[in-house]
């Protein structure tokens, strides 16, 4: 189609009109000198269920919350103090993902041993991701959590009708979408509410150390800025939707390997 219309065009999707780029000058330009026209996303079923109505920053339009909560994510959460700070947790992950993979060839008698290492490497992330959000491991009693996450992620990249023809929204309940987002939505809310009192009861007991400073104790500190007491979200949502983040696994997980990559992920948040 770049060939009949030129290196950008625009398409109908339902309703929705989308903007097709296929030049990487163009696409520079996107996100330079028209980066605020084109940081606005348009809303979905999905973010208005599973990401509390939109307050997940990446997929909300562009404005004060978008701007505040950015730059709490990337200055407080992202910043290379808070990386070394959480050194430790990649250094005990890999060691203890290396001495699974000896143990399990231990105990096949120093034979080869078949191992699933996208799974293996899977849940490697999950945990650094867990550990450095909310100082949690999927295999310690979080299992409910990993399940919810995966069903998210798969939610998420799921087609819905409404987001293209809004008055046929009908279809995505009768297809079961609905509900289950609203199931997931609910086990997700769950789980982080109770990861975010359990952060806040011991910062008001004065019990942790500075090696325990993940994301959520990371957002405490600062969340009760006056800025964010100006948003529609209250401080406990603003927090929970931030530990979702954009597609949790590989966004955060990036970030939290190498936080250098956090400007060529910026890119993301607009598109």
């Amino acid at each position: 189609m770049a060939d009949e219309y030129g290196p950008i065009f625009s398409i109908r999707l339902g309703l929705r009109t989308a903007l097709v780029v296929s030049s990487s000058e163009v696409a520079k330009e996107c996100y330079t000198t028209k980066d605020k026209a084109l940081a606005t996303r348009p809303r979905s079923l999905a973010v208005k269920l599973m990401g509390y109505d939109h307050a997940m920053f990446a997929f909300e339009r562009h404005g004060p919350y978008w701007r505040d909560v950015r730059r709490l994510a990337m200055v407080e959460l992202l910043s290379n103090r808070q990386h070394e700070m959480l050194k430790h947790v990649r250094d005990s992950e890999v060691k203890f993902f290396i001495q699974e993979l000896y143990g399990q060839w231990v105990d096949n008698g120093g034979s080869p041993v078949l191992v699933d290492m996208k799974k293996k490497f899977e849940h490697l992330v999950a945990n650094l991701v867990m550990r450095t959000v909310a100082g949690k491991r999927c295999g310690n009693g979080e299992s409910r959590w990993c399940q919810a996450l995966g069903d998210f992620m798969n939610l998420m990249g799921q087609f819905m009708v409404s987001d293209a023809v809004p008055f046929l929204g009908w279809l995505d309940t009768v297809r079961g979408y609905t509900a289950k987002m609203k199931g997931t939505a609910r086990q997700l809310d769950q789980v982080i509410g109770r990861w975010v009192e359990e952060h806040r009861q011991k910062r008001l007991s004065g019990s942790i150390n500075e090696a325990e400073q993940d994301f959520i104790h990371a957002m405490l500190s600062v969340i009760d800025d006056a800025q964010f007491s100006a948003h529609d979200h209250d401080h406990d949502t603003i927090i929970k939707a931030t530990c979702l983040g954009p597609y949790p696994l590989d966004y955060w997980a990036s970030l939290v390997l190498d936080p250098s990559s956090k400007t060529r992920y910026d890119s993301r948040l607009y598109t």
